[in-house]
């Protein structure tokens, strides 16, 4: 069993509050995802997060295949960080830590994805040429954008 393990780092030039509001809305997940992809939020966001919030999407990683995905915010503390965890969706494990601390001029934003592809060794065949690849475009896509909104860190 081979657990893969993603991480990106992003500063920007914005208050801790500002960036706490904007990255633990769940709304604000489909503006930081590539339209390509048709993140739609089914259920789940109408309220500010908390621990055991069920959030269900249907997204199209790949190929145009529409794809149900139900995460739950397991852990929240205001304003440091926040962990989802897919509880059905199209990774046999996905653990995915958010955390955000003041540094000078901004806040540093950290993601940590702990994640299982399915289909055994077949899945870990694909995983450098399809998964790894998609993973890196979503986050860089996210990077942009957040920048877009917020400007750039200097």
């Amino acid at each position: 069993m081979k657990i893969y393990t993603f991480h990106r780092k992003q500063n920007l030039p914005i208050s801790l509050e500002k960036g706490w509001e904007f990255l633990s809305n769940p709304k604000n997940l489909k503006t930081i995802t590539p339209d390509y992809m048709s993140f739609d939020i089914l259920s789940g966001a109408d309220r500010p997060m908390f621990p055991g919030q069920i959030i269900q999407y249907i997204v199209t990683p790949i190929l145009g295949i529409k794809t149900k995905w139900v995460t739950e915010i397991t852990h929240v503390k205001d304003k440091e960080y926040f962990v989802d965890e897919q509880r059905f969706g199209p990774y046999t494990l996905w653990h995915h830590k958010h955390f955000i601390k003041e540094i000078d001029g901004g806040v540093e934003m950290e993601d940590i994805i702990d994640y299982k592809v399915p289909l055994g060794i077949l899945g870990q065949m694909v995983h450098p040429f399809l998964v790894k690849p998609k993973l890196e475009e979503i986050f860089e896509y996210r990077q942009k954008k957040l920048v877009e909104l917020f400007g750039e860190y200097k």
